[in-house]
């Protein structure tokens, strides 16, 4: 019966171990010494080599030593090749600032993916079972997890130079206790299973007994609910994905900028996924502490009427609304604000990349958006080239009285994070002659007159 479900399961997952070198990671526990030994029983009529690797985490001393050795004597008596190693992990702890269990199984994973690279091994095999499907299902669920961490743990995926395989997902914890029994393997068993501190162990001994009672067949549905998931998940991700490129408008290392109507004109199963897509590119790693609750506040967002605003994200991702645009970008930084002089002639090259040139002019010139002409008998030198302050009015041609230089901002729609690095032209007793590219002031001409005329132009370098 055993042997029957996981060969079934196997075939039905369309993976073939005929002919294959398989490492099974062992920590002496039941789950994968019974994965060792069921496969080791199979190296002849699957025509497989297997390899055993085994990690220890110097994190009970003597104890963990004790469960090396025994894996090693394991090994030894089945002649099963045999890699372990012992990593100082609260010394890896105290250097990196991970929390035990992200470091525990980097360093392991770090560990079989060198000796599949060693051995030209295909497939790593470890001893994940269904009630392990169980409670890390409900614990994403529970901590608010989205898209495809919600399906679980899953049979296969790439790692190293092979992949990862989890031949056992179709099992219960009391199959494999039972194989362990009939076979005489006797495991050894980590106390760290029975302490409460560690939120699986409340769902391996609260929860999960308390759904087996609901329904025996609990674990069968919960492994036919990650598959399904899984399948639904990667059609609706392939789509999300050919929709990324028809809505960004900026992509580079640190930083993607959204077009938002785009956005909101796909369907919202994919719009949740395009933000997926877009964390996965930006982070490194997946934090820990993102939910799906930060998903939805970008949802909120995205609909929000407000033509600003933003939402803080972990390890400094700063999602901000602006207009018709969506910025992911870590490290946003204040633009410094910037302060130049120019005595009548000059040209400067501005932190925006924008370059102002001041000149004299003789005979005819119409101005364009990028030029202004300016009387210079009628304005006081130095010119001042700066960024915004607070209480900016401009005087612009036919209005009475002076404008709020915000409030041009907002209603020429200038993106939030450009209001701070956009020029202010001024003369010397603080007359502002023009905002570059926006509006121009009462001292401005549209031509030359019989005095001297002063050109200034802006341009992108």
């Amino acid at each position: 019966m055993f042997e029957d479900q996981v060969s079934i399961y196997l075939q039905r997952k369309n993976v073939t171990l005929e002919g294959k070198k398989i490492l099974v990671g062992v920590s002496g526990g039941p789950d994968s010494l019974a994965l060792l030994h069921f496969l080791w029983t199979k190296e002849e009529e699957w025509k497989i080599t297997v390899y055993a690797g085994h990690v220890d985490h110097m994190f009970r001393g003597e104890e963990s030593l004790k469960e090396a050795e025994f894996v090693k004597l394991f090994c030894e008596e089945r002649n099963i090749p045999f890699s372990w190693e012992r990593i100082n992990l609260p010394e890896f702890i105290k250097k990196t600032g991970m929390n035990s269990q992200k470091a525990s199984r980097e360093c392991r994973y770090s560990f079989y993916e060198k000796v599949m690279r060693k051995n030209s091994v295909d497939y790593l095999a470890l001893g994940h079972h269904g009630d392990d499907q169980i409670e890390t299902i409900l614990m994403r669920l529970t901590r608010g997890s989205s898209g495809k961490a919600r399906a679980g743990i899953p049979f296969i995926r790439i790692f190293g130079t092979g992949e990862i395989i989890r031949p056992f997902l179709c099992l219960e914890r009391e199959d494999i206790e039972e194989y362990c029994k009939i076979h005489n393997l006797n495991p050894r068993r980590d106390p760290s299973n029975e302490k409460e501190t560690y939120s699986r162990n409340r769902y391996r001994k609260h929860v999960v007994p308390f759904l087996k009672k609901e329904n025996i067949h609990v674990a069968r549905h919960f492994q036919r609910f990650s598959e399904e998931l899984a399948d639904d998940e990667a059609y609706l991700m392939k789509q999300a994905e050919e929709k990324l490129s028809f809505i960004v408008t900026k992509k580079r290392k640190e930083e993607v900028v959204v077009d938002i109507n785009r956005f909101l004109s796909i369907a919202i199963p994919l719009q949740r996924r395009c933000i997926q897509l877009i964390l996965n590119y930006l982070y490194d790693e997946m934090p820990i502490s993102l939910s799906a609750l930060h998903t939805e506040q970008m949802m909120i967002l995205l609909k929000s009427p407000h033509s600003s605003g933003n939402i803080d994200l972990p390890n400094g991702l700063k999602v901000k609304k602006s207009y018709h645009s969506l910025h992911f970008q870590f490290n946003f930084s204040p633009t410094k604000s910037f302060y130049y002089e120019l005595s009548k002639m000059g040209e400067l090259l501005l932190p925006n990349g924008y370059n102002i040139k001041v000149e004299y002019i003789n005979g005819d010139h119409h101005t364009e958006s990028d030029c202004i002409l300016l009387d210079s008998s009628s304005i006081s030198f130095p010119l001042i080239i700066r960024t915004r302050r607070d209480g900016d009015r401009i005087h612009l041609k036919g209005m009475d009285g002076k404008k709020k230089v915000s409030r041009i901002f907002i209603d020429e729609k200038i993106p939030i994070q450009k209001r701070e690095s956009w020029p202010i032209i001024t003369d010397s007793n603080g007359n502002i002659l023009w905002i570059p590219g926006l509006k121009k002031s009462i001292y401005s001409h549209s031509n030359t007159n019989s005095g001297s005329n002063l050109l200034i132009t802006y341009k992108k370098q």
